[in-house]
């Protein structure tokens, strides 16, 4: 079976290479020096009734396709807004999801929540990137970077006042993130590798994670049901995307995800 993540990887590396060669990461520092102040992603999931949501902008994915056609990622973004969404995660991937960085810094500038770079970070010519287009936070997913760049690059997005969600799907990867005593960590029910999914991925994890550290389950949830046993599981806070870009009404389907349960409605 391919591998999608080792695929996307090395043609991230040289889309990385080419960005330097077109803009220096000098000029990035300064860019990113004169961005508009972070915002608190992890106190604006914390602060939410039920549980934190982060609403994904997001047109396509390498296993779906494109996901919808009328792709507006500002109207998309303050809809999530309008409706209760705690942040927002904006695809910044071209070629397999058919994003871009101006995509980012458009939802910034319309939106008054926290917005995060979500695409596969593998150089702090990145972080730059994200800073300099508006991020407040920036994705790690554990399963592209060894130990040493992972903690490299979570420090230089502390260094310039983001916040990370780092993720994992692989078990293995579990130790060595809770060792970088990371706010937030994401476990994606979504194998990168092959792309299935599974819900009860996050829910067997779940125990494992210390109760100081936000957890944020990804991928796979599409009703108020999966966000019901993720929250019953412990889970803080959820990051959804397709469910949301697929819905007719996409308000409508946020509030149904964020409706309190049957039984605090009593």
């Amino acid at each position: 079976m391919t591998n999608i993540l080792d695929e996307i990887v090395t043609h991230k590396r040289a889309e990385i290479e080419a960005a330097r060669r077109q803009r220096p990461e000098s000029q990035l520092e300064i860019l990113a020096a004169e961005a508009p102040p972070v915002r608190d992603f992890v106190q604006s999931l914390a602060s939410a009734e039920h549980i934190g949501l982060i609403a994904e902008v997001k047109r396509a994915s390498p296993s779906a396709g494109t996901i919808r056609d009328d792709f507006h990622p500002v109207d998309v973004a303050r809809t999530y807004e309008r409706h209760g969404a705690s942040c927002i995660s904006v695809l910044t991937d071209q070629r397999y999801f058919q994003g871009q960085l101006d995509d980012l810094t458009a939802v910034r500038s319309a939106v008054s929540i926290p917005v995060m770079r979500k695409d596969f970070i593998l150089d702090r010519y990145q972080v730059l990137e994200a800073r300099a287009a508006g991020a407040d936070c920036v994705l790690l997913i554990a399963e592209c970077l060894e130990a040493d760049p992972l903690r490299e690059l979570y420090s230089s997005i502390r260094e310039l006042g983001m916040q990370a969600l780092i993720e994992i799907y692989d078990a293995d990867n579990l130790q060595r993130v809770l060792e970088l005593k990371p706010a937030l960590l994401g476990i994606n029910n979504r194998n990168l590798k092959t792309f299935v999914t599974d819900l009860e991925h996050t829910i067997h994890l779940r125990p494992r994670v210390p109760e100081s550290v936000m957890l944020v389950s990804e991928s796979g949830i599409r009703s108020p049901a999966d966000v019901g046993r993720l929250r019953t599981a412990g889970v803080q806070a959820i990051l959804v995307g397709e469910s949301l870009m697929r819905a007719a009404d996409i308000g409508a389907a946020v509030d149904a995800l964020l409706a309190p349960p049957a039984a605090e409605q009593a």
